[in-house]
């Protein structure tokens, strides 16, 4: 069983490395999220840290899955920074560790940035994901509506391009 739970500043560095060793493992088990192959765990870990001061701030949300072996996913909440648009936010680095798969824990931290961001006052959210991938299953039967895909978009850990489904969902 897995808790879900909203990461407060102070937690989120404290788990930083954790982080980092989740998001290590998923590009490792090729899920195209921004970062090419190899990724190390340093490296990832860096790049959590790097988010630090978005999270410290506010703009940044980071929601954890743990269970018995630590976090197995993660989801985060992005706001922008313009002042027209402090009604929508990201989902971005949805992440459940390969192990971890098939159980419906993405289905259900997505469910938790949903509510986390309707409670925070937002109509709109969007995101993007590879077309055809089990993400792109997964917003297109959680409500999410595409709106477009983008050929070769991004590539994936091998640096092969793939395209990319946009999807937004509204909240009211």
């Amino acid at each position: 069983m897995h808790t879900i739970e909203r990461l407060s500043p102070e937690e989120f560095g404290r788990h930083v490395e954790e982080l980092g060793g989740l998001l290590a493992d998923v590009v490792a088990g090729g899920a195209s999220v921004g970062f090419l192959a190899p990724f190390d765990r340093r490296a990832a870990a860096d790049w959590w840290r790097e988010r630090q001061p978005e999270v410290a701030d506010g703009r940044l949300t980071v929601w954890v899955a743990r269970g018995p072996s630590g976090i197995a996913g993660t989801v985060s909440l992005s706001l922008p920074p313009q002042a027209n648009a402090a009604h929508r936010g990201e989902i971005v680095k949805l992440m459940v560790h390969p192990d971890a798969r098939g159980r419906g824990l993405g289905r259900a931290l997505l469910r938790t940035a949903e509510q986390g961001a309707a409670q925070a006052g937002l109509t709109l959210l969007l995101l993007d994901t590879v077309a055809g991938s089990p993400a792109d299953h997964l917003y297109g039967s959680a409500g999410w509506t595409r709106y477009g895909v983008v050929p070769g978009y991004a590539t994936d850990p091998n640096g092969v391009p793939e395209d990319a489904g946009f999807y937004y969902k509204r909240l009211v």
